[in-house]
């Protein structure tokens, strides 16, 4: 089930008459049942895999409280081996598997090549793991208390609105308000529709219509060259955007319709003047997870230079292979991993400070080159892109691709009309939530707001081949 769905519009008004129906103490029952609807809507089998590192984990943290220093770290160890085991299996096993059969291949030894596993990656796995790892580590550390409700624990893990694509929440951020659920806020309600409309806007409207050119170019990297690439590239840094924290916006609103707080994942990353910064604008849940869990233990900012560089660049290539079991995502977090190396060691160097405006810009050409290899399908097809960046950059070529992309001459200028309305939206949202924005404003202009967005994505976002959300994939 998806947030952009038919099904999901009938879902989520009944799953939240029914929590308010119910008495407090049978609230999370009801929304643990959603959650497993929610997640068997895509493979039902599925949920044994979710519910085996559940109950590995639960037993693990109440045995990490009960134990002595050594026992402890065994069931830590114990937790963590089956939640990255099971990531192991569904998600690195083949990649480990290709590049074995291609070393040994190419060593020119004979051989019959491993098998690779014919399975389908669990949805949104990657991100109930990593949520699920920072609860036993959090109790080994003494900074969580065990959870001895598993049907609680079991929703902390499952909550439907951030289950498959985050924000991924901390047990100390979650737990307390399952244990003590809100009644009916208006404003809480309110302010979640408002995160809801304005994530589906973002999703359907441009980042569906924005894929459609980035999958022609990115599908046929060969075609094209110069500026064909170079906007295919803007346009894939834009539709990521606008999909993952529409994804992000949607289970934030969904959340707080039903009394709940979830984090905020980006703030305008876009905008930022370094790498630095990016980072902590961009997919937030995830870049303070790896320097919390990672960073800070491989020694963070507490040791030499050298050292510090180091763990900046080791903890990029893990986000990287984080995203996906491909070279070129590792290649993607290695490049911001150098780049963040190279921006610490010039800010120590440089004796006069850069005009912020060319620092974002720099920031924002390193940030989309990257993409390149995040999009493209392979090693051979990132560099076919990369190396044909210069090639024709005649204004012809991309009124050609646009033709291909099937957007016309007058869906084009709409298109463009609205994205740049979103970029002033953006530029209004550094410092503030999209909710916050809208409260500003008087009745009048609120409403027609809300009207017109829900016109433009039922006229031009709505349609049956919509795709998935991106990060559905990790």
């Amino acid at each position: 089930m998806i947030f952009n769905s038919i099904e999901f519009l009938i879902f989520f008004p009944i799953v939240t008459t029914l929590y308010f129906l119910l008495p407090k103490s049978w609230r999370w029952l009801l929304l643990l049942v959603a959650s497993c609807v929610f997640y068997m809507a895509f493979i039902p089998a599925y949920i044994l895999v979710l519910f085996f590192t559940i109950i590995i984990d639960y037993f693990a943290g109440i045995m990490i409280e009960n134990s002595a220093r050594r026992k402890r770290k065994m069931y830590l160890l114990a937790s963590l081996f089956g939640n990255i085991g099971v990531l192991a299996v569904f998600k690195y096993y083949n990649f480990f598997i290709e590049n074995i059969n291609a070393i040994i291949q190419a060593s020119g030894l004979h051989y019959t090549p491993i098998s690779d596993l014919q399975i389908i990656l669990p949805i949104g796995l990657s991100f109930h793991t990593f949520q699920a790892m920072s609860y036993t580590i959090d109790v080994y550390k003494g900074n969580q208390k065990a959870e001895r409700h598993f049907g609680i624990y079991s929703l902390y893990v499952m909550f439907f609105p951030q289950l498959v694509a985050g924000p991924i929440e901390r047990a100390r951020q979650m737990l307390p308000q399952f244990h003590n659920p809100r009644e009916f806020d208006y404003s809480f309600a309110v302010t979640g529709l408002r995160y809801i409309l304005y994530g589906l806007f973002k999703k359907v409207v441009i980042a569906d219509n924005l894929s459609k050119l980035v999958d022609e170019v990115y599908n046929h990297p060969n075609d094209y060259t110069g500026i064909s690439l170079a906007i295919a590239t803007v346009f894939f840094a834009i539709q990521i955007y606008c999909d993952f924290s529409g994804y992000s916006d949607i289970a934030i609103g969904t959340a707080s319709v039903l009394g709940f707080d979830l984090m905020q994942n980006f703030r305008t990353p876009y905008f930022s003047s370094s790498l630095k910064e990016f980072w902590q604008r961009w997919h937030i849940s995830l870049s303070t997870w790896f320097r919390d869990y990672l960073y800070i233990p491989l020694g963070g900012n507490r040791t030499s230079p050298l050292r510090k560089y180091f763990n900046l660049f080791i903890t990029f290539l893990v986000s990287g292979f984080w995203h996906g079991a491909n070279w070129t995502f590792v290649i993607w977090g290695g490049i911001h991993g150098f780049g963040m190396i190279i921006e610490n060691f010039l800010s120590d160097k440089l004796s006069f400070k850069v005009p912020v405006f060319f620092q974002r810009i720099a920031t924002l050409i390193v940030v989309c080159f990257a993409w390149i290899f995040f999009r493209a399908k392979s090693l051979k097809d990132a560099s076919t892109i990369v190396l044909n960046l210069g090639g024709n950059w005649h204004l012809q070529s991309l009124l050609d691709l646009f033709k291909k992309a099937y957007f016309s001459p007058t869906f084009a200028a709409i298109l463009m009309t609205i994205s740049l309305i979103f970029l002033l939206l953006e530029t209004n949202l550094r410092n503030h939530d999209i909710s916050a924005l809208f409260e500003k404003r008087s009745r009048f202009v609120r409403w027609s707001l809300y009207y017109i967005m829900l016109l433009i994505i039922v006229f031009i976002g709505l349609n049956d081949n919509a795709p998935n959300f991106i990060y559905f994939k990790f």
